[in-house]
């Protein structure tokens, strides 16, 4: 800073604070810690500002902007009494100094990224909510359609139930019988039926005629009792079977 020539008319002026020492920060220099670290996404752009700040070097606590370089002691202790001007003329565009710009560059990056990486954590959350939502419809959904499968199960079973296993079983135990029955049937007609012609032969002459009609009767009889023993055995074959456990797909 040039020195100003005395004057003896002008008034004495007030006395300087004291400079800040190596240990302290400047006042009106250029503060030593740079932009806080970027996010990894703005490492490529906030970090070459980084280091461009970092190849400025600190110009010390002995430095002052060029537009106070030809002020009065007054005029700078005014500027060091007023924080808000001191501010404004560290800070301006025509007193900043290279290194101090180059902080506020990689800071200015550094928001605009973090900006960047909010509005984008924005639309995700917004995307999240929106799938969530499709996905709860769609739970909603699959719930609804598993209903209607346990009621369509429901009725298939019942529709079904006479061709079950059980019922399959009940009904060929069930034709065993019967069929037994229908032979019984038979063979008591066939007894009641000789026992007549027995007592009607007795009372009258047998006949040739009659002996061929009893003939031809006690053939189909034997024709359809034979038939009827036939699928006697064939159902108790069936149900033996199954009693062993030689059906297969039932047990």
């Amino acid at each position: 800073m040039s020195s100003f020539p005395p004057d003896s008319h002008a008034p004495t002026p007030p006395i300087l604070p004291p400079k800040p020492s190596s240990q302290e920060p400047s006042r009106i220099g250029t503060p030593t810690s740079g932009a806080p670290p970027p996010p990894p996404s703005s490492l490529s752009e906030a970090g070459q500002h980084t280091t461009r700040a970092a190849e400025i070097p600190d110009p010390g606590d002995q430095w002052l902007p060029q537009v106070v370089q030809d002020k009065s002691k007054q005029d700078i202790a005014d500027i060091l009494s007023s924080p808000s001007l001191l501010n404004a003329l560290t800070n301006s565009p025509q007193a900043i100094h290279p290194s101090l710009r180059a902080s506020h560059a990689a800071l200015s990056s550094a928001l605009s990224s973090n900006i960047d990486l909010a509005t984008r954590l924005l639309e995700s959350e917004a995307r999240l909510a929106r799938q969530r939502s499709a996905t709860q419809a769609q739970l909603l959904s699959m719930h609804a359609l598993e209903r209607q499968w346990r009621q369509k199960q429901t009725d298939m079973d019942t529709a079904l139930a006479r061709f079950s296993p059980a019922a399959l079983y009940q009904l060929l135990a069930q034709s065993v019988q019967e069929q037994a029955a229908v032979c019984h049937a038979l063979e008591e007609s066939f007894l009641e039926d000789n026992n007549a012609a027995v007592d009607h032969g007795r009372g009258d002459k047998t006949t040739a005629t009659a002996t061929a009609t009893g003939e031809r009767e006690a053939a189909d009889w034997i024709r359809r009792y034979r038939e009827a023993k036939v699928q006697f055995y064939l159902r108790q074959e069936r149900k033996e079977r199954w009693d062993e456990g030689r059906v297969g797909g039932w047990r």
